[in-house]
């Protein structure tokens, strides 16, 4: 099962130049399931139902609550902001979980969204999520992932599958809001629940930024290259189910003259042991040049 993640960058910059790369993209690598934050919909058009119609893919969207700052910033007040999800088998369940704001600060509206995956031989409980972004607010996500992992564990049973989370977490790989989420290098949120980052089966010489100083539009912010978007999946299943197989980035370079995203994806490979799912490689060229 191919996932991605992409932080596709509401309608800021050359937006309809960025919305063919991302199309491009997508259907180049031919995701299973991808999680999508900062999504628009407005004026009868949304961006992720256009990309599933084009792929032939299902699709869950969730608008943000609180969308004005967003508006504010591209003065753009018919336009909604969100999370969605685009699946290549049918969505069979799908819930909003509204996550935390700061004490007396304003709301930006952030959510986890859930969508259950009708894949073959298996159902997949798979969630995406945007944190908030403020580099002082550490203890925000930490309490936005608190909440995000109670959502994962109310909607992770009934299927052998392991639980997928992806999102824009904003947030470096060693912070406290990421090992949190993992729940194995410090107490978990909620008891027994355990998510792996996919980038730890990655070699480790493999380029790993999503928020890359090379992308001018990551670098008009003079901000340092990380890692900000990620891929977790709980321990796999029986026979390995779910079992991270390769991980790398996309969407790292310009398409047509253009960067897709001030964010690179992250493209995960999972095992979907069943006889109708056909093993593929990540790319034609080895996932670890």
């Amino acid at each position: 099962m191919r996932v991605l993640t992409w932080n596709v960058w509401w309608r800021f910059g050359p937006w309809e130049e960025r919305r063919e790369a991302i199309r491009a993209v997508l259907r180049e690598v031919r995701p299973d399931v991808v999680g999508l934050q900062e999504v628009w919909a407005g004026r009868g058009e949304n961006l992720a139902g256009w990309l599933a119609d084009d792929l032939g893919m299902h699709c869950a969207w969730a608008p943000s609550r609180a969308p004005e700052g967003w508006r504010r910033r591209t003065g753009e007040p018919a336009y909604d902001v969100g999370n969605a999800i685009l699946s290549r088998w049918p969505i069979v369940d799908q819930a909003v979980a509204q996550l935390p704001t700061a004490d007396g600060g304003p709301d930006d509206g952030r959510l986890a969204l859930y969508a259950r995956l009708d894949a073959p031989g298996h159902q997949v409980p798979f969630f995406t999520t945007h944190l908030s972004s403020a580099l002082t607010a550490s203890a925000l996500r930490c309490a936005q992932v608190r909440e995000l992992a109670r959502f994962v564990a109310a909607h992770r049973e009934g299927t052998a599958f392991p639980a997928v989370v992806t999102g824009d977490f904003n947030a470096w790989p060693d912070s406290d809001e990421i090992r949190l989420l993992g729940g194995y290098k410090t107490a978990p949120p909620v008891p027994g629940l355990t998510l792996f980052d996919a980038w730890e089966y990655a070699a480790p010489s493999q380029p790993s930024a999503t928020w890359d100083a090379a992308n001018p539009y990551a670098a008009h912010h003079f901000a340092p290259t990380m890692r900000a978007d990620y891929i977790h999946v709980a321990p796999p299943g029986p026979a390995g189910l779910g079992h991270v197989q390769s991980i790398r980035r996309a969407a790292d370079k310009p398409v047509a003259n253009v960067w897709p995203s001030d964010h690179a994806a992250v493209l995960a490979d999972l095992s979907l042991p069943v006889p109708d799912v056909a093993k593929r490689p990540l790319t034609s060229e080895s996932a670890t040049d």
